[in-house]
């Protein structure tokens, strides 16, 4: 095979690579305030403090809000998915290979961006709540108690608080009627119907907050695990401008190189990419068991 055929391969590969990304790639970032196309190695996120109104005597002077003025930033990491491609192998294969290493890669990226995600999630300075899970009540008034924490920091009921729990917490909420039932929720909320949709999967309503089961979270599985309730702009996701590769300039780049030397090619994914902490009141933890036994009252 001649290497130039690489170049039409390349093209084709790198529309799979980036559908895949998005589709089935990272299922937090468009839940948090993304800056796209960085250059350089640092991305800078602007805050401004809360204002306070105030009265005047009239013909009085109007005293100034001086709202504070903040620029939390962070430092782009690389990171990179490759593997090898026998072209012997690939005529012993009856998997189309192509589209095997596409999802590969653009999925280990997409929970690398988790992961930043949810590590900068866990940098919040504010107070804890404890899911309680021995009884299906405790679940339910602790789970309030978990809402009701972000909205007495004055955040804003928007429709852009996000929550992330374990497979096992989802579980423990799944028996409150309140949770999962559409008498509660209302049909546009249950995560099986038209719900509100943020990358790959559905997120439900309940109590002003986009719920969503989240594996690799601090601590799953184990007995000090972590869930998290944010806003959207508390959180931020900062993405280079890649390196100019065949497709263009998008975040997720692919690069295919044909190595005689192995008579295989090397594929290759890669992104530059960092989340960071814009505002820590705008983000609410949440500690539970995550081994203990599934409430049965």
């Amino acid at each position: 095979m001649s290497t130039s055929i690489s170049t039409a391969f390349i093209t084709s590969y790198e529309a799979k690579v980036h559908e895949v990304f998005q589709r089935t790639g990272s299922y937090l970032k468009d839940a948090v305030r993304v800056k796209d196309g960085v250059v350089g190695s640092t991305a800078v996120f602007q805050k401004i403090g809360k204002a306070t109104a105030t009265t005047k005597a009239r013909h009085g002077t109007i005293t100034p809000m001086n709202q504070t003025h903040t620029a939390p930033s962070c430092t782009l990491a690389d990171f990179y998915a490759g593997d090898w491609v026998d072209k012997l192998d690939e005529a012993k294969t009856n998997i189309n290979e192509r589209d095997a290493l596409a999802s590969g890669g653009a999925m280990a990226l997409g929970r690398m961006v988790d992961s930043q995600i949810t590590t900068v999630l866990d940098t919040t300075t504010q107070s804890t709540i404890t899911l309680t899970v021995s009884s299906i009540a405790n679940i339910l008034a602790t789970a309030i108690q978990f809402a009701e924490a972000v909205w007495d920091n004055d955040v804003p009921n928007d429709g852009q608080v996000y929550a992330a729990v374990t497979p096992r917490y989802w579980s423990q909420l799944m028996l409150v009627d309140q949770f999962q039932r559409a008498e509660y929720v209302g049909s546009s909320g249950q995560s099986f119907t038209q719900g509100p949709q943020v990358g790959r999967g559905r997120w439900k309503d309940w109590m002003g907050i986009k719920w969503k089961m989240q594996t690799g979270l601090p601590g799953a599985g184990t007995a000090t695990a972590k869930c998290f309730i944010w806003h959207k702009m508390a959180i931020g996701y900062a993405v280079a401008q890649s390196a100019g590769n065949v497709a263009g300039n998008e975040a997720v780049a692919a690069d295919i190189t044909w190595h005689g030397d192995r008579a295989s090619h090397f594929v290759n994914h890669f992104m530059s990419g960092q989340a960071c902490l814009i505002d820590d009141t705008g983000v609410i933890e949440g500690n539970l068991d995550d081994t203990a036994a599934i409430a049965t009252s």
